[in-house]
């Protein structure tokens, strides 16, 4: 990659991490343009270069936080384990995205509590397909009882969005074996009752 390619990307890099820093210490309101520019380090105009407005660069950051979550979420996954350590791998990892970026958990919430969601259905099916054939996996090989593997996501992540939240904020904070165990009452909860 040539330097003037490297300081394009580099740029736009830096205007989204500022973005979302922003955005948890502000909101989305309370962040304006110019103090995202100030915050980077860059001109106003050159933000306009890179997202056409600040809706463009918030879904923009949707787009680009919601693929390192999904990313995130398989790493490590071995399909020779069985089925129901490699699930609660998954869990574990995901838990762990958001403790290790508090930022992008914040970020997140408020863009699926906002209008923005609205306009990202399509591409955060796309963008999440691995983990609901994951889940279909289960469901098919009868680990998990006979539903919509679109349902299991907002059970699984409202759990652990808010044990993250309970343990960022510290109300609780939790250990790997208190998070295996929260786990195993998700797993409890939308299990097949004769597999184990």
């Amino acid at each position: 990659m040539n330097v003037q390619l490297e300081d394009i990307c580099g740029k736009r890099e830096t205007v989204l991490n500022s973005t979302l820093a922003l955005i948890r210490q502000y909101g989305f309101h309370g962040t304006p343009m110019s103090m995202i520019a100030k915050h980077a380090g860059v001109a106003a105009g050159t933000i306009y270069h890179y997202f056409e407005s600040k809706d463009a660069l918030i879904n923009a950051l949707y787009e680009h936080e919601s693929s390192r979550l999904a990313a995130s979420l398989l790493v490590g996954d071995d399909e020779g384990l069985h089925y129901k350590e490699r699930f609660f791998r998954c869990m574990l990892n995901h838990y762990h995205f958001y403790i290790g970026n508090p930022d992008t958990l914040y970020f997140l919430e408020q863009y699926s509590n906002s209008p923005y969601a609205k306009t990202q259905v399509e591409n955060h099916e796309k963008r999440f397909e691995h983990i609901i054939r994951f889940f279909d996996y289960g469901i098919q090989q009868k680990y998990f009882k006979n539903i919509d593997a679109k349902l299991l996501m907002p059970i699984i992540k409202g759990t652990l969005v808010a044990a993250a939240n309970f343990h960022l904020r510290q109300h609780m904070v939790f250990s790997d074996d208190d998070i295996r165990a929260v786990i195993s009452m998700i797993w409890d909860g939308i299990k097949k009752q004769e597999k184990d």
